[in-house]
């Protein structure tokens, strides 16, 4: 690659891209073959090594101290001391100020970064780096968890700082993302390099077969609906967020048997909290929900999910898997004590692994074996695990909250189609995702919701990219045009 370039590092979850990288910051040691940095070559042994040679590397999961301020997390490590060795506080937030200014990251200094949004909290990652003299800027999975509009901003952040000099990695495998950010383009498949393009030069389509080996389908397809009786049911639900304010505010919806309904909204207008509350994971202060003709307002998650409920969480790290288990045991954390993997206070566990063993192939989970932890899976795999576990314990609802985050386009397209089954089987969905491309491949329905109210709610006929984009921010329903000649 070349300075004041972003060279793009696309591939499937587990194609070795973060490996790779690891290896050029020193996180991991090669165990052949040479690197080649700004015409010389060296060794890397350790990130220090990178450092100086002028490399920085902002991880997917930040790195970062969450009791400590912006200026503190900067220089930890390369603090800037008076006489006496009293380390000078208003030296470093003036040079975390200077570099916020030159590259457009606007962080306050002095703002705790328990406090911070995902999307600032990154920021604060790449200034980290540009403290420390980072020429070259690896981003790993950078938008895995930033909404449209930190994308945006981050893209602006990125194009700054190549216009500057600087290189940037951009590892990804969102196509969408590539075409629009990258000058150059490597394809990574099972640790190989696979291909060596630019934009200008491929398709969405072109780099997706290359990344996994054969065509695939950049939009589901599916049939039209056959709705049948409402399964869920949310009435006049409104619930508080963790600062005790209102986020749902008298929010009713019903999903039927045999749909998708698409809950389409920009992120933090009462999503998560109505997600949590239908799921029993927070408490609702008023209104009801009712899953197959019972009402379980007040009933526990365990309840709910025996009740018919399916839920794919947002964040798989933090409610979907537990990292430190094998999958064997990720895929019956609902079921464990339960026939047939359980008699009395006895686990079977010839058939938890059998069981294990017919949902890896199935759900295609590129995994050593059921007793891998699911830890040292990619996260496309890790998110395999997780549809895999809701959509084989026979769920009626299910509720599907980002379920394609952080995940390839080959795990995309399976897990699509999945869903898909599963609707034309009977299956009443709720999905709910700040991918506005998915809501319009998959609903039937879309539902959007401003300020914790469902402003509309668009039937097949109505639906459109500029109509919902309207109603998320804010218009009217009768203020929105009709839906234009490309609605679904």
């Amino acid at each position: 690659m070349e300075w004041g370039q972003v060279h793009a590092l696309l591939g499937e979850n587990g194609a070795g891209k973060s490996t790779l990288m690891n290896v050029v910051y020193g996180l991991i040691r090669a165990d052949s073959g040479e690197m080649q940095f700004d015409g010389a070559q060296v060794q890397v042994h350790s990130p220090q090594d990178a450092i100086g040679l002028g490399i920085g590397m902002v991880h997917q999961h930040f790195m970062l101290i969450p009791p400590l301020t912006v200026a503190d997390n900067v220089i930890l490590g390369q603090e800037t001391a008076r006489a006496a060795g009293v380390i000078d506080g208003r030296a470093s937030r003036r040079t975390v100020n200077e570099l916020s200014r030159r590259y457009g990251l606007q962080v306050d200094p002095d703002a705790r970064v328990r406090d911070l949004s995902v999307g600032v909290q990154q920021r604060v990652e790449i200034l980290k780096a540009l403290y420390r003299g980072a020429r070259l800027l690896i981003l790993d999975e950078p938008t895995s968890v930033l909404t449209p509009q930190e994308t945006e901003g981050l893209f602006q952040i990125v194009r700054g700082l190549t216009a500057e000099g600087s290189a940037v990695i951009f590892i990804t495998h969102k196509l969408g993302e590539v075409m629009a950010i990258a000058d150059r383009i490597t394809v990574m498949r099972r640790g190989k390099v696979v291909a060596s393009t630019t934009p200008a030069e491929s398709s969405q389509a072109d780099l997706a077969r290359l990344m996994v080996g054969r065509p695939v389908l950049l939009r589901v397809e599916k049939g039209p609906a056959q709705p049948g009786r409402p399964l869920l049911q949310v009435d006049g639900l409104s619930v508080l967020d963790d600062r005790r304010q209102v986020a749902v505010d008298g929010l009713s919806l019903e999903v039927r048997a045999g749909e998708i309904l698409g809950l389409a909204g920009v992120e933090g207008n009462g999503q998560v909290e109505l997600v949590e509350a239908i799921a029993g994971l927070r408490p609702a202060r008023s209104g009801r929900v009712m899953l197959c003709d019972h009402e379980v307002t007040a009933a526990s998650p365990r309840r709910r999910l025996r009740a018919g409920l399916g839920h794919i969480p947002a964040d798989r790290h933090r409610m979907g898997v537990i990292l430190e288990l094998p999958i064997s045991d990720n895929l019956v954390l609902g079921d464990f004590d339960r026939p047939p993997f359980a008699r009395g206070i006895v686990r079977l566990l010839a058939q938890v692994r059998d069981h294990a063993a017919r949902l890896i192939k199935s759900f295609d989970v590129r995994a050593a074996g059921p007793q891998q932890l699911a830890g040292a899976l990619s996260g496309g795999n890790q998110q395999k695990v997780v549809v895999a576990r809701e959509l084989s314990n026979g769920p009626r609802v299910l509720m599907a909250a980002q379920p394609t985050r952080g995940v390839d386009v080959g795990s995309i397209e399976f897990i699509h189609r999945q869903i898909v089954e599963q609707r034309d089987a009977g299956l009443a969905v709720l999905l709910v995702s700040s991918e506005l491309d998915e809501v319009l491949s998959l609903a039937d329905r879309v539902a959007v919701i401003y300020r914790g109210r469902i402003a509309a709610v668009l039937q097949a006929g109505e639906i459109d990219r500029d109509r919902i984009g309207l109603l998320m921010a804010g218009g009217q329903a009768d203020q929105v045009p009709a839906a234009s000649e490309g609605a679904l």
